[in-house]
């Protein structure tokens, strides 16, 4: 089959590269001028780590990514709250690592190998699905047809617009913005140590990277519109953190000088289905958990890779689109529900739910307490589907 893919993030380059192992002619669109850069770093383990074992990626992954020894809470002086090593919560860290978001979508775009047609700097502007296949009127004015479209378009996806409705109809707003930005020769460095601090509303963290890189992470209580130009969200930042403590207001002024700045709404996606007819979602698209569930990476690759299971094992792709949602949708639901109980520790609201963050964050490395603490959701409840060696002609 020909098959669409929109958005070349994590789901969709992952999805390409199982489409094209079980012989389909793929095209992948992404509306930037250039794969993305920059973002935030992702904890990756579970399942998603599965996914890169069979890609055959872990190798280039371990490289570009980290395994982070301490995650230390300080309070506005830099002393030391709590710390704890985030191995004991994951389990192991020999199949747990921290990488750049970047990075892993680069590693897995290049695991396909220039096999799949890309597309930059356009999107698609109309879906018109007539059973027989989905005509797709881009931004540059083309038309193609294909027999499937599936968007792999993030949290505020075209495709989701287009097929299935207004974001107002599945977007969940948890009230916490997000903002990453980085810095080279920041003179305080941490090595392999996570430094976080908290105040009533927000969370400040600082990571130290290689090549005398330093990542900052800002998440905090916001309630209004979120707003879209660059200018207007450093605004915000400089307007509710610059009278913090530590040393919130040293990483504000490198802000915007920073050459990657990223800026969200820590939002989840509900839908009763991620598909109809021939157009299907994958990944924040369609069912975004949000940054507060810690692995919306690892879930977006999951989510690639059981799809394409399913399409390789028949040539009914109704029936493919139900098996993967079936299989998925319960994992889905526990990771949004997990997440939207774990707002305190990204920005409490109070001193209370300040006083309830540190004083976890000091239990946190005793057993059993990171699974009370986090609700389990660092575990994942799915089994990967086997992968076709012989797929059905299409």
């Amino acid at each position: 089959m020909k098959v669409l893919i929109v958005g070349a993030g994590i789901a969709g380059p992952t999805l390409a590269f199982w489409l094209h192992k079980a012989g389909h002619e793929v095209t992948l669109i992404e509306h930037a001028p250039e794969l993305r850069s920059g973002g935030y770093l992702i904890d990756f383990w579970g399942a998603g780590f599965d996914v890169a074992e069979r890609m055959g990626i872990v190798p280039k992954l371990r490289k570009h990514g980290y395994i982070f020894t301490e995650a230390r809470a300080v309070d506005g002086s830099g002393r030391k709250v709590a710390s704890f090593d985030p191995a004991r919560i994951i389990e192991s860290n020999r199949r747990y690592l921290s990488i750049p978001r970047a990075d892993l979508a680069t590693v897995i775009y290049n695991a396909l190998g220039g096999k799949v047609e890309l597309l930059l700097d356009d999107t698609v502007r109309e879906l018109v699905d007539d059973d027989e296949h989905v005509r797709v009127t881009f931004e540059s004015g083309s038309v193609r047809d294909f027999d499937l479209v599936v968007g792999a378009d993030g949290l505020h996806s075209r495709v989701r617009k287009l097929a299935f409705g207004p974001d107002k109809q599945y977007e969940k707003y948890l009230g916490i913005v997000i903002a990453a930005f980085d810095a080279e020769r920041y003179p305080v460095r941490d090595e392999l140590v996570a430094i976080m601090h908290a105040e009533v509303g927000f969370q400040a963290i600082r990571l130290s990277f290689r090549d005398d890189a330093t990542l900052f992470l800002f998440t905090l209580l916001y309630e209004g519109a979120i707003p879209t130009e660059r200018a207007a969200q450093e605004a915000l930042l400089r307007a509710k953190l610059s009278d913090k403590g530590w040393e919130v207001p040293a990483m504000l002024d490198l802000m915007s000088s920073a050459k990657n700045f990223y800026f969200d709404s820590a939002s989840q996606i509900q839908m009763p289905s991620w598909s109809t007819g021939r157009i299907a979602l994958v990944g924040d698209a369609g069912a975004a958990p949000s940054f507060l569930a810690g692995q919306g990476s690892a879930l977006a690759m999951i989510e690639a890779y059981t799809l394409a299971a399913e399409l390789a094992r028949t040539d009914d792709y109704g029936q493919a689109f139900a098996r993967y949602e079936e299989r998925l949708a319960p994992l889905i639901r526990s990771k949004q529900a997990a997440a939207q109980g774990l707002g305190l520790a990204f920005a409490p609201k109070n001193k209370f739910q300040l006083f309830v963050r540190n004083t976890t964050l000091k239990m946190m490395g005793l057993p059993k307490v990171a699974d009370i603490a986090m609700g389990r959701s660092f575990h994942d409840r799915v089994e990967l589907p086997s992968f076709p060696e012989q797929t059905p002609a299409h």
